[in-house]
């Protein structure tokens, strides 16, 4: 399909025969759009008609046919092309199989790459991906571009392509479970970090460092990658680069690359000419990974980007929500949704950005990685640990095994729900805390996604 125009792809699919496995923000757009343009469409979702609700009249409608229930990924061949979720593993055994028996299978994110006519900036990593997308995005659009900002941040793209011009921006967060599949790459590919995550499904650290590599696999010579200085893993990856290779640290000074120095100044080094852009004090969000993110951010824009928008959007950038979100302040106590913290790395990242010891509310779903990391930062950084889902138990045997614990450092407590471990949080924090919301977990024991489980959390600490 290289070459093609969104317009001649929408005349492609007039009448072929169209699947979408999985309803959610993606492809429920996307089925909407493709029912328009005349492709003869069919939802595959384990879901009942009960559970999708509305959303199932909607689709009766507009003519989309549905499979449903057990069974929903028996027959993919007998469509034009299949279009899976972005959450539906790659590799599952029925995609696995409908593809050796020659079934297409493709995703929203790999068709908009290969229809988008404008230049691409694309994000990665197992950390800081989220708000390095965001910060990318408005300081191109500070700078005066059209900026498309979607992907694994919540909005579907490829319903958009047709208003996308040559002129624009197109700013796109990547997962693991969305690059597995990708036989393109960006014009700008960075690279936060990656430290393990989502072992529960890939199954190998070697799987889940693989997905990530193909964000530079199928670049040229005139792209741009950003890669972290400070991560082994990033690292390993500079030999895969075929352009520009940027990169950016928090402890040295990159060749090409923004950096912090010493004196907390972060800057941009370009062999050998260093240019300072503010001190990571003026910075509005709190915490080194911040300072992690706008170097990452800087370094991808930099030459594209003036330098007084890049530090004009430090001061006042406020943040993506539920990322060390403020919620509220009650009786002198601050309280933070911080339930982007799905991973370990991601936790100790939000201990870090406060300067004292906090009550941190964590524990959700399984995804089969190490809590031993965390233990060191538990210790040191909080007072009061109340613990819930099927990770509080795991989260507590790691902490007391860690030869740093003593007994009451901290103070451990188990909670029921989100109610009881607010509640909880209540009682203990006295004038002058902090409590957060850092799960370390994913959230699916409880919630749909990250987001529902910090909108929760936020109203019941708005009930207080």
């Amino acid at each position: 399909m290289n070459g093609w125009t969104a317009d001649g792809f929408f005349r492609w699919i007039r009448e072929k025969k169209i699947a979408f496995i999985g309803v959610g923000v993606t492809n429920t757009d996307c089925i909407r759009l493709f029912a328009q343009k005349g492709a003869k469409v069919t939802l595959l979702d384990r879901k009942n008609r009960e559970a999708l609700g509305e959303l199932a009249e909607e689709f009766d409608r507009i003519g989309v046919e549905m499979v449903l229930g057990e069974g929903y990924l028996d027959d993919l061949c007998r469509y034009d092309a299949v279009f899976r979720a972005p959450g539906m593993y790659f590799n599952h055994p029925a995609l696995k199989k409908a593809r050796e028996e020659g079934a297409v299978i493709i995703s929203e994110m790999e068709m908009f790459f290969t229809l988008c006519p404008c230049k691409i900036y694309a994000v990665t990593g197992s950390d800081g991906k989220t708000t390095t997308t965001t910060l990318i995005s408005e300081m191109l659009a500070s700078s005066g571009k059209t900026v498309h900002k979607g992907g694994n941040i919540g909005r579907a793209l490829l319903p958009i392509i047709e208003t996308i011009s040559p002129d624009d921006a197109a700013v796109v967060e990547l997962s693991s479970f969305q690059l597995i599949s990708m036989k393109q790459s960006p014009d700008v590919a960075v690279v936060t970090n990656v430290t393990p995550n989502h072992l529960d499904v890939h199954g190998t650290m070697e799987e889940y460092i693989e997905a990530k590599k193909n964000l530079l696999w199928h670049q040229d010579g005139f792209s741009r990658t950003v890669l972290n200085e400070d991560n082994e893993v990033t690292c390993g990856m500079k030999n895969l680069v075929r352009g520009e290779c940027r990169s950016f640290s928090r402890q040295i000074t990159p060749a090409k690359g923004a950096f912090l120095r010493e004196d907390g100044m972060l800057c941009f080094n370009d062999r050998g000419a260093v240019t300072e852009i503010l001190h990571k004090d003026e910075i509005r969000l709190p915490g080194l990974h911040n300072v992690e993110n706008y170097l990452a951010a800087y370094t991808a824009l930099w030459g594209e980007v003036a330098v007084d928008v890049m530090a004009d959007t430090a001061r006042n950038f406020g943040g993506v929500e539920h990322r060390m979100e403020l919620v509220r302040e009650k009786d002198g106590v601050r309280w933070y949704n911080d339930s982007i913290g799905t991973s370990p790395t991601r936790t100790i990242a939000g201990l870090r950005a406060f300067g004292q010891k906090i009550i941190l509310i964590a524990g959700g779903y399984d995804k089969k990685i190490p809590y031993e990391p965390l233990s060191p930062y538990l210790c040191e950084k909080v007072s009061h640990l109340v613990l819930m889902g099927a990770t509080g138990p795991k989260i507590e045997k790691a902490l007391r095994e860690y030869e740093g614990f003593c007994e009451g450092e901290p103070v451990i407590h188990h909670a029921e729900s989100m109610e009881d471990a607010v509640a909880q949080a209540e009682k203990l924090a006295k004038k002058g805390d902090i409590v957060a919301l850092s799960p370390a977990s994913a959230s699916f024991d409880l919630y749909p996604n990250f987001e529902k489980r910090g909108e929760h959390f936020k109203k019941v600490v708005n009930q207080l």
